[in-house]
Formats: C-alpha cells, sequence, structure tokens
C-alpha cells in the first residue's frame, strides 16, 4: 500500500499579502481616475494639449530605475553587498531624479500658459496634474521606503539578511513604474 503525503498549502507571508492588498486599491484608485477622465474627456469644455517632451524623458528614467532595482535584489541574494548598496542608492537617485522631471513638465505647462488649477484651468491639465501628482506622491513613499532600506543597507548593526523587506520594496517599486508607463501611454495616445 502506498500512502500519499498531502502537501500544505503554502502560506503568503502577512506583510507579503498587505502590500498586495494595497497595489489592489491604488489599482482600483487609478482605474477609476482614468475611467473619469475618459468620460470628462466627451464634454464640450475639453481642451486638449500636446504632454511636455520632458515626461518622455522621466519614463526612460523610471524604467531604468526598475532595472537598477531588479540588479540590487539580485546583488543582494548573491551577498554582493557593495553592488547592492550602490545599486540601491541610484535606485533612490533615480527616483528623485523622476520626481523633479515631473516637476519640470508641470512648469514647462504653466509656462505655456496651461493652467493646472484655478478658475481659468483647463479640465485636461486638471485631471493630468491631479493623476499625476498623485502617482507622484506613490512614487514619493517609494523613495522613502528605498530610505529606510538604505539605512539598513548601510547600517554596521544590522545582520538581518533576509530579502523580504528588499522584496517587498522591490514589487512595490516595479509597481509604480509600470503604473506610470500605464499613465504615460493613456495621457499619450487615449489623453
Amino acid at each position: 500500500m502506498t500512502t500519499v503525503q498531502a502537501k500544505k498549502p503554502q502560506r503568503i507571508h502577512p506583510h507579503k499579502f498587505t502590500l498586495w492588498v494595497a497595489l489592489g486599491s491604488i489599482i482600483m484608485m487609478f482605474a477609476a481616475m482614468t475611467s473619469a477622465y475618459i468620460v470628462k474627456k466627451n464634454q464640450s469644455s475639453w481642451l486638449e494639449f500636446e504632454l511636455p517632451l520632458v515626461f518622455w524623458y522621466s519614463t526612460g528614467v523610471i524604467l531604468l530605475s526598475s532595472v537598477t532595482m531588479h540588479l540590487s535584489q539580485k546583488a543582494f541574494k548573491a551577498r554582493e553587498m557593495v553592488r547592492y548598496r550602490s545599486l540601491l542608492t541610484t535606485t533612490a537617485l533615480l527616483g528623485l531624479i523622476f520626481l523633479v522631471l515631473q516637476y519640470v513638465g508641470f512648469a514647462d505647462l504653466q509656462a505655456r500658459q496651461i493652467a493646472l488649477v484655478g478658475n481659468k484651468s483647463n479640465s485636461a491639465a486638471s485631471f493630468l496634474f491631479v493623476i499625476t501628482a498623485l502617482h507622484m506622491v506613490h512614487v514619493l513613499g517609494g523613495v522613502v521606503a528605498l530610505a529606510v532600506i538604505f539605512g539598513r543597507a548601510f547600517s554596521s548593526r544590522q545582520k538581518n539578511y533576509s530579502s523580504m523587506p528588499l522584496d517587498l520594496v522591490g514589487t512595490y517599486w516595479h509597481f509604480v513604474d509600470a503604473l506610470w508607463v500605464y499613465l504615460f501611454v493613456f495621457f499619450h495616445w487615449i489623453g
């Protein structure tokens, strides 16, 4: 007689589960906002404009940051700590550069007399501003999380080599990167 042992179901780490629930909520929020954008776009008061060229550059920067984040995770798991720290630092700096480029993009819109908020605001520009600013807040949250991981990476007291915190931050970072690509494509081709 042969006995078959049942496999125990693998449990997801509670922090990972919480992150996935949060990401699902963020997806729903941005889906609702882009849906509202589509509905509002069909109204007669809608004024179209070209996206700032710098948004292309910021897209390249955030995609590059996803690559450096991935490489930092690989370096951590290989225990290449100098390379890990360098790549993690690069990722955080690229995140900050992305935020600066977004700000430059909004300054460009203002210079072209495209009002983002206020009585003379353009609805299309206001939607762009609100959705993009909300994304920027999420990127800033990712930069803060990277700063915490950064502090742990350079701490002489930190001896915990669990990859879970880095995996969580990495998942979040790749998510906000993919979210920007979605938003950029949405605004560029649908907007």
